[in-house]
């Protein structure tokens, strides 16, 4: 049997925040997002994790430019509860699902979205549009 291998997106490191980033836990070498060959999405920034089904995936949008201090690190959305990793201000993938994730900040409901900060946006958004099929 075909085994779809594993896609791996690295996240785009701005120098201007690696530094902050690098005092977070949160570097190159531990964070990616992976598209696992049992049609998962996986993605670590640092010691943060998120794991869901990639048909768990509703909508994916492409998102950005950002301001610094509402995208950089880890961040929570008191607005929509949505969650960013965030490396760069260039943009990234904003993924919303079906049920939402757990909740990975204290105080904050689960998390109905994710946006990324991949080196390869279109790439990304183009693997998950066809590995997740949504609407």
């Amino acid at each position: 049997a075909y085994i779809v291998p594993m896609e791996k997106y690295p996240f785009r490191f701005d120098r201007t925040f690696t530094p902050m980033l690098v005092a977070m836990g949160v570097r190159p070498d531990n964070s990616s997002v992976v598209l696992s060959d049992d049609d998962r999405v996986l993605v670590t920034f640092g010691r943060w994790k998120v794991d869901t089904p990639l048909s768990n995936i509703d909508c994916i949008e492409l998102s950005g430019p950002y301001r610094w201090y509402r995208a950089i690190g880890v961040r929570g959305s008191r607005v929509d509860q949505g969650l960013t990793f965030g490396s760069t201000t260039a943009g990234g993938v904003c993924m919303t699902f079906h049920e939402p994730i757990p909740a990975l900040l204290p105080g904050m409901k689960h998390h109905p979205g994710l946006t990324v900060t991949v080196v390869d946006r279109d790439g990304l958004a183009a693997a998950l549009e066809s590995r997740s099929g949504p609407d």
